[in-house]
């Protein structure tokens, strides 16, 4: 059963939708949370060892932050997989490309497959950057998030790349989000001018609220 719903188009439209649905959960408390570094570096690093003790006693130290990860890494490749899958089987149905493009369509979904590539190849360096400090810029300080985050975006690197990766996240939330709710049923004549305005607005705060961060920082305002 749960095979024959993952081989069908409709099913893995499913599975894009709620695994978008609980990555985007995930960005709007990530977003709040990162807009703690205003507060200065007690409130971030403090916040940052609440992560890891997110639980205790029930759960042991970073027990909860893990489970967070590996949920997040099967929404991750779950979305991913049926992303390419889906687009495989689009091509194969239409070999030659349209010799020309759909008039209505927006920018947003014309960039929504380079945007994925765009945002997984993001989530690489962003680990890598932040979370085990391989590709940090200078000395890596385990326990001090704070001054790693100004680390990284001290280097004009760092702020390009976070900025286009937020940007390309903005447009696949505005697309991404409209796309779930009418593949879940949501939509209808009365909610989808709703549904566009939440979407926009969710993919503006997003946007503006993460790219804060490195703009905090390049200003002086974090320091």
């Amino acid at each position: 059963m749960t095979r024959t719903v993952w081989d069908s188009s409709v099913g893995k439209k499913t599975v894009m939708a709620v695994s978008g649905l609980i990555m985007l959960m995930y960005l709007v408390v990530h977003m709040l949370g990162n807009l703690k570094i205003f507060f200065g570096s007690g409130d971030f690093n403090h916040y940052a060892h609440w992560l890891r003790t997110l639980g205790e006693p029930f759960l042991h130290y970073e027990w909860a932050l893990w489970i967070i990860r590996v949920v997040l890494v099967v929404a991750v490749v779950a979305h991913a997989t049926a992303a390419y899958q889906l687009s495989r089987r689009d091509i194969r149905a239409r070999p030659s490309k349209y010799v020309h493009k759909k008039p209505r369509s927006s920018y947003a979904t014309r960039t929504m497959r380079w945007g994925g590539i765009i945002l997984g190849l993001f989530i690489v360096w962003h680990i890598l950057d932040l979370t085990t400090g391989t590709a940090h810029p200078g000395g890596f300080q385990s326990g001090h998030p704070y001054q790693n985050v100004i680390d990284t975006f001290s280097t004009w690197y760092g702020n390009v790349i976070y900025i286009v990766a937020m940007l390309a996240l903005g447009l696949h939330i505005r697309h991404g989000f409209w796309s779930a709710a009418q593949t879940l049923g949501a939509g209808s004549r009365t909610r989808d001018r709703a549904l566009k305005t939440i979407a926009d607005v969710l993919a503006l705060v997003l946007t503006v609220g993460f790219i804060s961060v490195p703009v905090g920082v390049m200003t002086g305002l974090v320091s």
